[in-house]
């Protein structure tokens, strides 16, 4: 029989008004960045929101506003390419001359990353470099902290909004009405301390053996970060000898330059797993797919008919991945349960199954580096017996 839950889209006015809540009470479990763009227009439209926190986020200002149309028409072409660029290399702490984008994540992190530089006297040591960075980041942190508490009027809620953890522990997150949601008085915060909700039942979500009844519930609860690629994708891929995808990734994934696999060839992978990552996920997708592009061309050029990793090539990289990602272990320690750590709990497959945390910037070097030197370097290519025959005879 069709569940309490099962409310769809319940209808709008032009203003963006849920006309369909107007009656309803409304829960919502999450505080990330899904939810954080949904509570403010739940909570002018629903007759009681109850928002479900484990952890907070840190919400920055986000400061939109229409662009001015003359300084948009005097740009000058090649401007998106420049400032993508100019956008992940301010938040991976690159050097840099102009902020081009001036947004809530370069405030943030290149503030933070770029502290060492910035500093009167020259830091000298990495654990000097360290420091200086773990300061930056607590005074940016208290800025948000800060934020909280001038917006939200109630002091309960205001001290159960405030993110006591590091600036890179949880996506950041940027809006000019969230907090404000919170002074509304059919608003309420159900802060499960760090526990998450106990159970749901047929009317209702239970906290700490409180049960708050309901008419309508939204997850945002996030997406899934670090499961079986094929659970994600909607299918399963084969390779060679029929062996499937997720059983060669069974014990973590392989992968050379987070592309291709070996044992699939001609199959090109576009993954943030083993690869570079951005809060700009576009200008990454954008620069893993020059690549791939390149690299079949190259292939063709060579008349080659499939393309594979060598396995050592794959266990280097793999083996690369994984002392990024242990590098990250102390800092990730001392964050709230998240996606990032795995919540919490550390296991080798999953600094296996992560980006190439010695950042985006570094990893785009790489390719930049691999594509220059032109010898396909890692890769193994095959081709017809009959071009195999004339190749060897010169």
């Amino acid at each position: 029989h069709p569940s309490r839950w099962d409310y769809g889209y319940t209808g709008g006015n032009a203003d963006g008004g849920l006309t369909g809540l107007a009656d309803k009470r409304v829960g919502i479990i999450g505080t990330g960045a899904t939810a954080v763009q949904c509570v403010p227009h739940l909570g002018r439209s629903a007759k009681e929101l109850y928002v479900f926190q484990r952890t907070p986020s840190a919400i920055g200002v986000r400061d939109d506003r229409p662009t001015d149309q003359a300084w948009a028409q005097s740009l000058k072409p090649g401007w998106q390419r420049e400032r993508m660029d100019n956008f992940t290399a301010v938040i991976s702490g690159e050097p840099f001359e102009q902020d081009l984008v001036q947004d809530g994540w370069t405030g943030l992190l290149g503030e933070i990353l770029l502290a060492p530089r910035r500093q009167p006297q020259p830091v000298t040591s990495m654990d000097e470099a360290l420091k200086v960075i773990e300061q930056a980041d607590y005074r940016k942190m208290e800025e948000i902290r800060a934020r909280v508490d001038a917006v939200v009027e109630d002091e309960t809620t205001a001290a159960a909004l405030k993110p006591w953890y590091k600036a890179f522990c949880k996506r950041p997150c940027f809006h000019d009405e969230y907090l404000d949601t919170f002074n509304r008085p059919n608003v309420h915060l159900v802060d499960t301390k760090g526990q998450g909700v106990e159970r749901i039942t047929e009317n209702a979500v239970v906290v700490d053996g409180k049960p708050y009844e309901l008419d309508c519930l939204i997850y945002a609860s996030g997406f899934e970060v670090g499961t079986d690629y094929a659970r994600r994708m909607g299918f399963e891929v084969y390779g060679r000898d029929g062996i499937s995808l997720s059983e060669r990734w069974r014990d973590g994934v392989k992968t050379l330059h987070g592309f291709y696999s070996r044992g699939f060839p001609n199959c090109f992978l576009i993954v943030t797993v083993q690869a570079g990552q951005s809060a700009n996920f576009p200008h990454i997708i954008d620069e893993q797919s020059q690549h791939i592009a390149y690299v079949i061309k190259e292939a063709r050029k060579r008349k080659a008919r499939s393309l594979e990793p060598t396995l050592a090539a794959e266990n280097a990289w793999v083996d690369e991945v994984v002392r990024a990602a242990l590098g990250r272990q102390t800092y990730l320690a001392e964050c709230t349960p998240g996606y990032y750590n795995n919540e919490g709990v550390f296991d080798p497959i999953a600094a296996r199954n992560s980006q190439y945390w010695r950042g985006p910037m570094a990893f785009l070097r790489l390719l930049d580096k691999w594509r220059k030197e032109g010898d396909m370097e890692g890769l193994e290519l095959s081709y017809d017996p009959a071009m195999e025959s004339a190749r060897s005879t010169g």
